[in-house]
């Protein structure tokens, strides 16, 4: 499917709290659509959890070739929490994604297998409690047509999978359009035949 336009990501924010030797590991979950996004709900993460021994977290934004990865061993041993996370993204397919676990030290070394298996596998059930949505990749023009042609376009537009983000209604209509990236050439010779595009 990520390759016809569209992506998959979370349904939806998930939290799940797993208990491992005596440890406490708390998963969350959430949609991120840029690098500011992601950085600001780990930030929160961080705050809501100053406390814990350890926030590590991973990311992926957008498909490749302009994909983002990033991830985070937040002073665990190398290659034990980031990367693990970040696994589990990646073995789901998701994308648009942040995951954060944090880790409340019990008093009981895991080793680096037990670490490894122990992020990746908490970063998995919240993944899969957060659930699956394919989400279309859109693009956003603005348009200007006349009030008699406004009727032809919005119906043109909604076969197409369109739809209206802002109108501004004066001497003509200003529409804020958003459109499935893939629509193709006839979409926009036929939009542009009855409005002109306000670039």
């Amino acid at each position: 499917m990520e390759g016809m336009g569209a992506y998959t990501t979370v349904a939806t924010q998930a939290e799940v709290e797993v208990k491992i030797e005596r440890s406490r590991f708390l998963a969350w979950v959430q949609e991120a659509s840029t690098e500011e996004e992601a950085r600001a709900i780990i930030s929160e993460r961080q705050r809501l959890h100053r406390e814990a021994t350890h926030n590590c977290f991973a990311y992926r934004l957008g498909l490749p070739p302009k994909e983002i990865v990033y991830y985070s061993d937040a002073g665990e041993p190398s290659g034990t929490a980031g990367r693990p996370i970040l696994g589990a993204i990646l073995s789901l397919g998701l994308t648009n994604v942040v995951v954060v676990v944090s880790r409340y030290f019990g008093g009981k070394k895991l080793g680096k297998r037990g670490l490894i298996e122990a992020y990746s596998g908490v970063a998995r059930k919240a993944l899969e409690k957060a659930g699956r949505v394919v989400k279309v990749i859109t693009r956003q023009v603005e348009l200007v047509c006349t009030y008699p042609g406004l009727d032809r376009v919005l119906k043109f537009l909604n076969s197409y999978g369109g739809r209206v983000v802002a109108a501004d209604y004066g001497e003509e209509v200003r529409l804020t359009i958003e459109v499935p990236e893939g629509v193709g050439e006839q979409f926009w010779s036929q939009i542009e035949a009855w409005a002109r595009f306000n670039n």
